[in-house]
C-alpha cells in the first residue's frame, strides 16, 4: 500500500504531462484541467490501497477513461442543445499556458540566450500544433509511448487495443510528424 506522500509525489510528477495529453485530446485547456483533476481525484479515492508501482498504469487508464467520458458528455450535450457553444465565452488569453511557462522558467533559469529561448519556443509550438493535429488514436499512442515513456504492452493496456495496433499508430504518428515538421523547416 502506498503512503500519502508517495501518492502526492506521483501526482506532482505527472500533472504537467497529463495536462498536455488531455489538452491535446480535447483542445480545450479548461476542460483538460478538469479532466486531469478528476483523474487525480479518482486515483486518490479509489486506489489508495494499491502499491505506488501501479500508479502510472492506473492513472493513465483513468485519464484515458476521463477523456472519453468528456467526449461522451459533450456529444450528448451537443445532441440535446444544438447551440450550447453560443453560451460559452471566449477566452482572450487562450494562448497563455501557465504550466509551460513555469516549466520553461525552471528548466532555463538564465542559461540560454533570448534568441535561443524564442527559437526553442517557436519549435515547441510547431511540434505541439502538429501533435494536436494527429488523429486521436495516433496522438494517444504517440503521447503514451514517447511522452509518458510506456512500453508497447503498457500502452496497449491503457488504450485497450493490441500491441500491433499501438505499433501501427505510433509509426504513422512519427511519420506524419516528421513530414509535417520537415515541411516547416524543422529537422532533427
Amino acid at each position: 500500500m502506498a503512503s500519502d506522500k508517495e501518492l502526492s509525489d506521483f501526482l506532482k510528477s505527472v500533472e504537467r504531462r497529463a495536462f498536455k495529453r488531455a489538452a491535446f485530446a480535447v483542445r480545450d485547456e479548461d476542460a483538460a484541467l478538469d479532466i486531469v483533476q478528476d483523474a487525480m481525484i479518482r486515483l486518490a479515492e479509489k486506489y489508495p490501497d494499491r502499491p505506488a508501482s501501479e500508479f502510472p498504469m492506473l492513472f493513465q487508464r483513468i485519464l484515458s477513461n476521463a477523456t472519453m467520458d468528456w467526449f461522451r458528455r459533450r456529444k450528448v450535450r451537443n445532441a440535446v442543445v444544438q447551440n450550447m457553444s453560443d453560451l460559452e465565452g471566449d477566452d482572450a488569453d487562450g494562448d497563455f499556458d501557465l504550466l509551460e511557462t513555469l516549466q520553461v522558467a525552471e528548466d532555463t533559469m538564465g542559461t540560454e540566450s533570448a534568441a535561443d529561448a524564442v527559437s526553442r519556443d517557436q519549435i515547441l509550438r510547431h511540434i505541439e500544433h502538429e501533435v494536436a493535429e494527429l488523429p486521436a488514436r495516433q496522438r494517444e499512442a504517440f503521447l503514451l509511448r514517447y511522452w509518458e515513456e510506456f512500453d508497447v504492452a503498457e500502452t496497449a493496456a491503457v488504450m485497450g487495443c493490441s500491441e500491433g495496433s499501438v505499433k501501427t499508430h505510433c509509426s504513422r504518428a512519427v511519420h506524419a510528424l516528421a513530414k509535417a515538421l520537415r515541411l516547416k523547416g524543422i529537422a532533427p
